[in-house]
């Protein structure tokens, strides 16, 4: 068989028993057809790949200069590859199976503080030059922080599913599962508010001729062959919001917001399996980097505020007038 037939039946056996997303397929296609370019020009075959010629295609990539996650998605791809191999009978071992690889770096994500957050709320509803565009920027602003929905996953709401005050959503995520999360006070507030008038547009205007289109459907239509707002348009706004909140327009992402959901969530105390839910996370380890987070400040608090960890000399009082 092929390199090309393997790669093909592996992708296919992905989409249609494993759920893979398009855009994983398509990372795990180019990963493979990458190594079997490489192993091509030595004239290897993938059906007879060894431990040592994957330990030599990891070098080769490392000398390429790619990051430590490229190289780690490299070998996950190659992983599920041969597995696949080994399952379908195409081979007899699997040689990636005890290969470490060079891991993920840790970076804790960005986040904004509760007051950074409310900051850009009440930016919202002054940025606009309509009551209709300040009512659509507040329920923005409001769902993503309510829930932690990803960019796509916001501007693709379909109205039908917010319509009549509802106390969760059901949200499409990645690899096309379903979850729910709920909505906050201010959230529903803001999504009732944006509905009324995204439904009362003046007869001519553009919201109007939008929503005698298939863009009806959506909770934020526009003009394009999806219907509904860009994510472009979506990190737009958010940068106006910024600027109007008096915060830097770098550190205020759709990705920044879900994380400071998830962080905010967590030092209120809410279990790391229920945010792994509420975030759409297919593994738990994904969301326990917020734990570093929060370390992070529980470490500045001791050390800020304890006692014992003030500077050398300084004495405490104690009460204690023993000797």
């Amino acid at each position: 068989m092929s390199d090309h037939r393997a790669i093909s039946d592996f992708l296919d056996a992905q989409a249609a028993e494993a759920g893979a997303a398009r855009n994983t397929l398509l990372a795990y296609g180019r990963d493979l057809r990458d190594l079997s370019d490489w192993l091509g020009r030595k004239r290897l075959t993938m059906a007879n790949l060894t431990r040592d010629q994957i330990d030599d295609y990891l070098a080769h990539c490392d000398a390429q200069g790619l990051s430590r996650a490229t190289r780690a998605r490299r070998l996950s791809a190659i992983r599920q590859f041969t597995r696949f191999a080994l399952e379908e009978g195409w081979r007899t071992d699997d040689p990636a199976l005890r290969i470490t690889g060079p891991g993920r770096a840790k970076r804790l994500p960005k986040t904004l503080d509760r007051d950074e957050v409310n900051a850009l709320l009440s930016a919202a509803g002054r940025l606009g030059r309509t009551e209709r565009d300040r009512a659509r920027n507040t329920c923005l602003i409001e769902l993503l922080y309510a829930t932690g929905l990803r960019a796509t996953e916001l501007v693709s709401l379909p109205v039908a599913g917010c319509r009549g005050d509802p106390s969760v959503l059901v949200v499409r995520g990645k690899g096309g599962k379903d979850r729910m999360v709920p909505l906050s006070t201010p959230a529903k507030t803001a999504l009732r508010d944006w509905i009324t008038l995204r439904d009362a547009a003046p007869q001519g205007s553009p919201l109007y001729r939008l929503l005698q289109t298939n863009s009806a459907r959506w909770l934020f239509p526009a003009i394009g062959a999806a219907g509904h707002m860009p994510r472009q348009t979506l990190s737009r706004l958010l940068n106006e919001m910024a600027v109007e909140a008096g915060i830097s327009p770098s550190r205020v992402t759709p990705h920044v917001i879900r994380h400071a959901f998830a962080t905010h969530l967590l030092e209120g105390g809410a279990d790391l399996r229920s945010i792994q839910m509420l975030l759409g996370h297919a593994d738990l380890g994904t969301t326990e980097i917020y734990t570093h987070v929060l370390d992070q400040r529980m470490r500045d608090l001791v050390l800020n505020h304890h006692p014992l960890a003030r500077v050398a000399g300084e004495c405490r009082d104690t009460g204690d007038t023993s000797t």
